[in-house]
């Protein structure tokens, strides 16, 4: 039952979040309207579209993993119980920010929008404070040598190409 609410306050939590970082701010900037393709060159709209599915692919995934795994939700006012190792985790501490960064970029690719990628960079400047005043103290704190030990092998924000595991006390 605790993980049906967890994957329910996700689901929330995703529309909520990424609905509007995504969504909202891309239309009021955009206004769904796509200028003429950049450098005159079409083939830049498909760059965008792949790199939105490259980056959807990741969030998915984290947003679930934050239900499945760790039995809470990326929001702060319902946090996960475990620390969120999996997935993409394995790989880079915040695939949820770098992922919705690439989502951001493919929009401005596909709709050809330099407005979109300067959101995209007031976005990440923003995510990046949030990150070291609130989110890893946070984590620190709640998690204490386990997220120490995460830290120490698994990069804030480029993913790094071998997945990190995990060792615990007792694991062979």
């Amino acid at each position: 039952m605790q993980r049906l609410w967890a994957l329910l306050g996700s689901l929330v939590f995703f529309v909520v979040a990424p609905g509007t970082i995504l969504g909202l701010v891309p239309w009021w900037i955009t206004s769904w309207q796509m200028k003429p393709a950049f450098l005159g060159n079409e083939s830049t709209r498909l760059a965008g579209v792949g790199m939105i599915i490259l980056g959807l692919v990741p969030l998915l995934s984290s947003f679930l993993r934050f239900a499945w795994d760790g039995l809470g939700t990326p929001a702060p006012i319902a946090p996960p119980k475990h620390l969120v190792v999996t997935g993409f985790y394995r790989r880079v501490r915040n695939p949820i920010y770098v992922a919705l960064v690439i989502v951001l970029l493919g929009e401005a690719l596909f709709f050809a929008d330099g407005r979109v990628a300067e959101w995209a960079v007031v976005f990440w400047l923003g995510v990046f404070a949030a990150v070291l005043v609130y989110e890893e103290p946070t984590l620190r704190e709640l998690f204490g040598e386990e997220y120490r030990t995460y830290c120490e092998n698994v990069p804030r924000w480029i993913p790094r190409l071998t997945a990190y595991t995990r060792h615990r006390a007792g694991d062979g």
